[in-house]
């Protein structure tokens, strides 16, 4: 895997590096050897926080993580991505996905598969009212929800508004 380290407000040292690469590493087993690892380091106040960023054939893994001290916040993250490859690959095997389109996102390799079935329990439909970002996190607040879907009304299309951790807001443009 080839691996890009940034830091914010922090400064990567060897031991950082060396930490990430070996505990990112042991993921190794499940990607092709020129996969691309992104991850950014920040310290934020009293709070130490990394993202890793791994894309793979259309689609990304992700995970973020914060504790005071940085090299937890490896260990979490690391746990957090098996997890979410594991999920991955289950999906991909859920759904037939021919054996050449698998191997070349992931090495061929037995890995066991945890049994927490995605099961989708509740279906909504509902028209899209047509507004502007800010009006529809005003909507997504007065809801309770953490996300809301609308008609953004300056581009014409479907977005998402979302709650960040710190309390700010994203918005989702999706291109088609």
């Amino acid at each position: 895997m080839r691996y890009t380290i940034v830091g914010r407000n922090i400064e990567v040292t060897p031991g950082l590096k060396k930490a990430v690469e070996e505990k990112i590493g042991k993921l190794d087993r499940y990607f092709t050897p020129d996969t691309e690892v992104n991850v950014t380091m920040s310290v934020q106040r009293e709070r130490q926080s990394i993202e890793v960023t791994i894309p793979i054939k259309g689609t990304i893994i992700r995970a973020e993580e914060s504790s005071s001290d940085m090299y937890v916040s490896i260990d979490l993250v690391e746990e957090i991505i098996e997890r979410q490859i594991l999920k991955y690959k289950r999906k991909l095997v859920d759904r037939k996905q021919s054996a050449p389109a698998f191997s070349e996102a992931f090495r061929n390799e037995e890995t066991p598969i945890p049994e927490d079935e995605i099961k989708i329990v509740k279906t909504k439909k509902f028209a899209v009212k047509p507004m502007d970002p800010e009006e529809a996190c005003l909507q997504m607040e007065l809801l309770g929800h953490s996300f809301y879907v609308f008609l953004n009304a300056e581009s014409d299309q479907v977005c998402v508004v979302y709650k960040r951790k710190g309390g700010t807001y994203g918005l989702i443009e999706p291109e088609f």
